[in-house]
């Protein structure tokens, strides 16, 4: 993710989540979150302030293992949701120093769960940030790079375009939708059968695997609008 300045992107990330999530009643944060269906609205904040006191402690697997995960959500599981905003703030300043100093990755991921959680809560908003933007490159280029020998795919957003290779024109496959469905496609939140309602030429399936970076495509349509 490069062009931006992703430290400040994940400050406002971070900002726009704690804006979201401060003031929810006990029944609103012990709501399902469609997008990690195994967390409740608090269980999902818990693991994205974990993974910030993780990361800043040097404790961070390649793969982000669910064994990693679950366990900074049951850490917290007796916290409220102001006992983890106040966690979450004491870290801003170093997980910004963590990012100078060696990636930005976490930017990632408070992108993708900012979405997760306002999909739960249906709150929508940030939809056309830099950092949303930057991401959708990055994983563009994952989808890509997982085709192997498949025909080229085109995806037509309503400003973005992207083809695996050639000409859109060319391509095989074109999916037509939003810039912003695109991106949560390319994150894996999105399901075989949006997938299929968004191609307007050709045949997804044999695509359909490529699109599952992060897990398995969900098995229900998710929409945060």
């Amino acid at each position: 993710m490069s062009g931006i300045d992703e430290i400040e992107e994940w400050t406002r990330a971070q900002r726009r989540v704690i804006d979201l999530v401060r003031d929810l009643p006990l029944s609103r944060s012990e709501q399902r979150v469609p997008a990690c269906p195994d967390w409740t609205v608090r269980d999902l904040f818990s693991h994205m302030v974990g993974l910030g006191a993780d990361v800043v402690r040097g404790d961070e697997p390649e793969d982000h293992h669910e064994g990693w995960t679950a366990r900074q959500v049951e850490q917290r599981r007796d916290h409220d949701v102001a006992t983890l905003v106040g966690e979450w703030e004491s870290l801003t300043g170093p997980v910004r120093e963590w990012m100078a100093a060696h990636t930005t990755r976490p930017l990632g991921d408070v992108i993708i769960h900012e979405q997760d959680l306002r999909g739960a809560l249906g709150e929508p908003g940030a939809q056309h940030t830099p950092g949303l933007h930057a991401l959708r490159e990055k994983f563009a280029g994952r989808f890509g790079g997982g085709l192997g020998d498949l025909p080229p795919i085109a995806l037509i957003g309503d400003g973005w375009r992207w083809v695996s290779r050639g000409d859109e024109a060319d391509a095989a496959v074109a999916i037509r939708t939003t810039d912003f469905e695109l991106a949560r496609a390319l994150v894996t939140r999105r399901s075989a059968a949006q997938l299929r309602s968004w191609t307007e030429r050709g045949d997804v399936a044999p695509y359909l695997g490529a699109f599952a970076l992060l897990g398995s495509l969900p098995d229900r349509d998710l929409t945060e609008s």
